[in-house]
């Protein structure tokens, strides 16, 4: 009796030839496709492991940046504060001493702006060639004027001279009903600044001349010279004491402080320790040294079951990475600052904890390091260092990290090596699976020859017993 044919099973021989040449396929690609889902697994891990390790490193680089910025200094040992900003802002430096300062401010430093004759024509007015001078103070700038020059073509060649540009002179045109002007000014401001222009007869300004000056002559369309005023000094007294400066910063007249000028009117500026100031700072480094090292930590440390013991491995458990950097962070904290007096954290209360390798800021020590050592005054000094040195804690420790973080460094290094595994086992996926499907084909053909042949051969059997039993059935009859 022929075997009956499962649902499934090959047509011929009852097997499930399906299964078999899974089973098959699978035994074949096991070794391989686990090799593969670790590597891949692994290379996943480590690529977000570095990413996050990149961008803690960012953030920790530009956070040395802002507590070490020149334009908003992080660690004054003083604080200057005005009773008016609006009529003048104060910065205290830290040689400053405490002590308060009535200011009045009798008018500010003015600087020179000044006219050309009007041009009938506008802007495309021709102006002679020759060599046009301009004169301020004891310096002279010389421009070639080429033939065909315009008013307009002269300012624009101003405008885009170096030298006249870092000296702070600029050129514009202003139309009244006249006709155009050529306008200079400068951002050098007090008495002796006014400008001057020579060379060629239709540009020649006499800048200690006034034109167009309030109560004075009416401004007419060859009047050329200083625009309503010539330039001056600034006026103020400090405590009563009558001062001049050329600028409206004014950074001698009070040791340690330095006094911007806004407008006419009566301030008190008031110098006090800045205390408050540096320990908010110094907690803003302690912060972001933390989020670094406890970032690190995270990225390498193992989960634990109730035991103790490893159950999940972190993004980059095992790598020496990270171990490295946590090792160059470290070493600029142990070195000895450009101090007198503040030459180790220690001395402000910063300390490292042993246990997690994170800083702890105690502030009763910073405290009494202020009020009771007087170290206020080299606390810029530890972080930033000495003025055009880069040997301050800040740079010490951006210089300790650069060849980790910066571009082309080990963090991008490894980062291309990674996506570089990432293609070859992506290939090597690739290269399994037409192996498999190739396989899968070959083994299917296999089997199903197979059952093609032992169907015919249980019809040929089938055959056979169907005649033997018709003979013997004739022979009973």
């Amino acid at each position: 009796m022929a075997s009956p044919i499962l649902p499934g099973t090959g047509l011929g021989s009852g097997l499930d030839t399906g299964a078999i040449v899974k089973a098959l396929v699978n035994a074949d690609k096991a070794a391989k496709q686990s090799q593969i889902d670790r590597g891949t697994a692994s290379n996943t891990a480590s690529i977000s492991g570095i990413g996050t390790l990149k961008s803690l490193m960012s953030a920790f680089n530009q956070a040395m940046k802002d507590l070490g910025s020149k334009t908003n200094p992080q660690f004054p040992g003083y604080a200057a504060t005005s009773s008016d900003t609006k009529i003048l802002g104060a910065t205290a430096s830290n040689s400053a001493v405490n002590g308060s300062y009535a200011v009045k401010v009798g008018n500010l430093a003015t600087a020179s702006k000044v006219t050309s004759a009007a041009f009938a024509g506008g802007t495309t007015s021709s102006i002679t060639a020759g060599t046009l001078s301009i004169k301020q103070g004891s310096s002279t700038y010389n421009l070639e004027v080429k033939p065909g020059a315009t008013l307009q073509s002269v300012r624009d060649s101003i405008n885009a001279d170096s030298s006249m540009k870092g000296a702070g002179i600029s050129a514009n045109i202003i139309t009244d009903s006249f006709g155009s002007r050529l306008v200079l000014g400068s951002t050098t401001t007090g008495a002796g600044s006014d400008i001057s222009v020579s060379g060629i007869s239709e540009l020649t300004i006499d800048g200690s001349t006034v034109v167009g000056a309030s109560g004075g002559p009416v401004m007419t369309a060859t009047s050329a010279g200083s625009i309503g005023a010539l330039a001056i000094d600034a006026k103020f007294s400090i405590d009563g004491m009558e001062l001049t400066s050329k600028s409206n910063t004014v950074d001698k007249a009070v040791s340690g402080l330095t006094l911007n000028l806004v407008a006419t009117g009566t301030s008190t500026v008031t110098v006090a320790s800045n205390n408050d100031g540096l320990k908010a700072s110094i907690q803003k480094f302690v912060d972001a040294y933390n989020a670094l090292a406890n970032g690190i930590t995270a990225l390498t440390k193992a989960s634990l079951d109730d035991e103790g013991k490893p159950t999940v491995a972190a993004a980059l458990t095992g790598d020496a990475l990270p171990r490295s950097i946590l090792q160059a962070m470290r070493g600029p904290l142990s070195e000895s600052g450009a101090g007198d007096k503040l030459t180790v954290l220690a001395q402000l209360g910063i300390t490292t904890d042993q246990k997690t390798g994170a800083l702890n800021f105690d502030s009763t020590k910073f405290t009494a390091a202020m009020n009771d050592k007087r170290l206020g005054g080299e606390v810029q000094q530890m972080f930033l260092g000495d003025d055009g040195a880069d040997n301050g804690l800040l740079a010490r420790m951006q210089k300790s990290l650069a060849v980790y973080s910066d571009t082309g460094g080990v963090l991008d290094q490894r980062t291309t090596n990674l996506n570089i595994t990432k293609k070859k086992l992506s290939l090597d996926q690739e290269a399994l699976d037409r192996r498999i499907a190739t396989l899968t084909d070959v083994l299917t053909k296999k089997y199903n020859d197979m059952d093609t042949l032992v169907g015919k051969l249980k019809a040929t059997a089938s055959n056979i017993t169907s005649m033997f039993e018709a003979l013997t059935a004739q022979q009973k009859g």
